[in-house]
This record gives structure tokens, C-alpha cells and sequence, in this order.
């Protein structure tokens, strides 16, 4: 694998640390900022706003850059957003500095994917997808908590400058390693890349996305009360147990990049049924300490099984758009995340317990499945039709001349 990877990682986990970690921060920034902590909420929120609109926009005004320039421009972009972060003044300056640091979230691992496979044998993209992706994984694990603990001991604009210098250094790893002739623009333009966008197929991998994710967090949204009121866990060792989800997810990102590159379609229905399984059985894991700290790393490693070969298939099916592509897919990541939370707290408020979440959560996976199925459907129908197709023009272009023999 090329070195240059380690640039798209780099940058991945900058990215990941700093989408994460605001969660941890808001008793502090809430206090800071003489605003409640469902307030200080909203910056959660504002930030995954900024991935949705930013990834398919930025994505497609930069279509005709080298991709090169694109990747450097969009980190310097989330560099200025978290040193804005960091010297906000009051809640609503920080709320735009949210935003602006998640526009360039999308677009990033959208553009960084197609960089990433460009640089690989066709045989190792998913693998080569995978370990861009390796860098938001170990961001849970190490970012995430060492960016917590800086934030409780020397403020969170402390925390936020600290990311900043590590988008500096991905900005570096990434004019060094990235090759110029490499990563060459499309040709296509932005109204070719629009146009990509109008295929069945697409959608149906891009729905595929938002149920499977989705599923994800349904039941993580509400981990910590799972944890602490079923499996009787203190709140001081959550923090510890949610870094197992990063090494459960770690694994299952590289495994499926490796799984995928033999056998795409068959890792993403394993991926999901397994998550399905996963969630389904929470309730029963969740009744003690050893098996509910089993289940938090079996359900990172299901679900992030399923990422690589979720992007590598949304760039397949708009191969004239693949920039635009994997970067709606960052964008229908973030509608998982917050529709998964949603549809999961309505399970809670209804009062059907505290892992009712996570049978949710195996509701939508198994939703997932059902949309992976349809696409496979649709695939097939148009493989079955390409030949027949052929064969009547092949039988068009003959009639013609064989009346013409005829009358001769």
C-alpha cells in the first residue's frame, strides 16, 4: 500500500476526533458559555449540518481541480474552522465555527476514497479505502479521549487549537506525500457529476447506507445510560468501554476492506446481518458487566464492516461521479447518525426499556438488508438485460441486409 495513505489517514483522524469529541465537551463549553447543556447540544448538531451540505456541495464545485489541491484546500478549510472554535466568543460564534469545521468533513473522505483507489491495484481498493478510514477508527481509541482529557484540564479551546495543529500536519502529509500525476481532474465537470447522481442504483447504495449506519446509532446514541443503568457499569469507566467500540470498529474496518476486495456484495450482507444480530441480542448482553463490554466492541466491529464496501459500491455505481458520490455518502452517514438517534429515542420515550434502542437499531439493519437486497435486484435485472439488448441490435443491424439479398 502507498505511503501517501498515511496523509488521507492523518486527515481522517483529525476529522474524526474533532466530530466526536465535542460530545464529551459540553458540561465544559456549556459552562464556559453560561448556556445549558441541550444547548451546547445544538453544536452537535450544527457540525453534522455542515457535513451534510458541505459534503455534495464542496464535492461538486471542485469537481474540475486536481484532486491534490482539492483534499489540501478542504483541510485547510476545517483548520480555520476549529481555530475558530477555539476563539469563539459566545455560543453563537461557536455555532457557526461548528458548522464551517463539518462542511469540509464530507468532501474530504469523498475525494480522499477516489485518490485512494487511484493509487492501489483494482484488486486492493477496498483495502486501500479502508485505511484512509483507519484514521477516523483509531480516532475513538486515542483522539477522542486524549482530546476529552485536555478539554477537562486545560479548557476546551485548548482542545480544539489541538486539532487544529493536527489538520496542519495532515496539510503537510498531504502536500508531501499526495503525487501530482496521480489524482488528475475529471473530465466530466460539474454538470456530469450531477447527472451521476440520477441513477437508481446510487440511491439505492445510498439508502443502504442511511438504514445500515443508522442501525449503529439507534443503540450508541444511548450507550452510556445502557451501560451504566442495565450493566450496572460506573459513569468513570464508560469512557474506558466506549474506546473498545473504537477497537471493535477498527477491526472490522480493516476486515472488511480485506473481505471486500474478494467478495463486495457477500461482505456487505454479512456486515449487516451480523449488526442486525448484534442489536437483536443487546438486551441479554447488556445483563452483565463482561458480556455488555463484549457487545460494545461487537457492535463497532459489525457495523464498520460494512463501510468500505458501502463507499466502494456508491463509487462503482456513479463511475462518471465518483468525488460526488462517496461524498453524498459521507452526507447520508450523517443523516444515519442523527436519524438513528431520533428513531432510538423514540423506542426510549416509549418506555420499552433502556436497550429498546438497540432493538430498533436491529429493525433498521435488518431494513438495511432489505434495501442491499433491492439494489442486488436491480443489478441483476439490467446485467440480464444488457445482453438481450445487444442481441436485438445485433439482429436489427442484419434484417436490413438480408432483404436486400433477397431482392437482389
Amino acid at each position: 500500500m502507498p505511503l501517501a495513505l498515511l496523509a488521507l489517514a492523518v486527515g481522517a483522524f483529525g476529522i474524526g476526533t474533532t466530530e466526536f469529541v465535542m460530545m464529551g465537551l459540553l458540561p465544559e463549553v456549556a459552562g464556559d458559555l453560561h448556556i445549558s447543556i441541550p444547548a451546547a447540544g445544538h453544536l452537535v448538531s450544527a457540525y453534522a449540518l455542515g457535513v451534510v451540505i458541505g459534503a455534495p456541495l464542496l464535492a461538486a464545485v471542485t469537481a474540475r481541480m486536481p484532486r491534490r489541491t482539492v483534499l489540501i484546500g478542504l483541510m485547510a478549510l476545517f483548520v480555520a474552522g476549529n481555530a475558530a472554535s477555539a476563539l469563539a466568543p459566545d455560543n453563537s460564534w461557536l455555532l457557526v465555527a461548528r458548522f464551517v469545521s463539518g462542511l469540509p468533513h464530507g468532501a474530504f473522505f469523498g475525494v480522499g476514497a477516489v485518490v485512494a483507489t487511484s493509487m492501489v491495484a483494482p484488486e486492493r481498493k477496498a483495502r486501500s479505502v479502508s485505511l484512509m478510514f483507519l484514521g477516523l477508527t483509531v480516532a475513538n481509541i486515542a483522539g477522542v479521549p486524549v482530546a476529552t482529557l485536555m478539554g477537562q484540564h486545560l479548557g476546551w479551546r485548548a482542545t480544539f487549537l489541538g486539532v487544529s495543529a493536527i489538520g496542519l500536519a495532515a496539510i503537510a502529509s498531504l502536500a508531501l506525500l499526495i503525487p501530482h500525476d496521480r489524482v488528475p481532474a475529471p473530465a466530466a465537470g460539474l454538470r456530469g457529476e450531477l447527472a451521476a447522481l440520477k441513477s437508481l442504483p446510487v440511491w439505492l447504495a445510498l439508502g443502504t447506507t442511511v438504514a445500515g449506519f443508522g442501525a449503529l446509532f439507534a443503540a450508541y446514541s444511548y450507550i452510556t445510560p445502557m451501560l451504566t443503568d442495565s450493566a450496572g457499569y460506573a459513569d468513570a469507566r464508560v469512557t474506558l468501554l466506549l474506546a473498545l467500540f473504537g477497537v471493535g470498529a477498527t477491526i472490522g474496518n480493516l476486515l472488511g476492506g480485506r473481505l471486500a476486495d474478494h467478495a463486495m456484495r457477500r461482505t456487505l450482507f454479512g456486515g449487516l446481518l451480523s449488526l442486525a444480530a448484534v442489536l437483536a441480542l443487546f438486551p441479554l448482553l447488556m445483563s452483565t458487566a463482561w458480556s455488555a463490554a463484549l457487545a460494545v466492541a461487537l457492535l463497532g466491529m459489525a457495523a464498520f464492516v460494512t463501510g468500505s464496501p458501502l463507499n466502494l459500491m456508491v463509487m462503482e455505481k456513479a463511475s462518471s461521479a465518483p468525488s460526488l458520490a462517496s461524498s453524498a455518502n459521507q452526507a447520508a452517514f450523517n443523516l444515519a447518525n442523527a436519524g438513528g438517534a431520533w428513531i432510538g429515542g423514540l423506542a426510549l420515550a416509549a418506555g420499552f426499556g433502556v436497550t429498546s434502542p438497540a432493538l430498533a437499531g436491529a429493525a433498521l439493519a435488518v431494513l438495511g438488508l432489505g434495501v442491499a437486497g433491492a439494489a442486488y435486484a436491480v443489478d441483476r435485472r439490467r446485467a440480464s438485460a444488457a445482453p438481450r439488448a445487444g442481441r436485438e441490435r445485433v439482429v436489427a443491424g442484419h434484417v436490413p441486409q438480408q432483404v436486400e439479398t433477397v431482392r437482389h
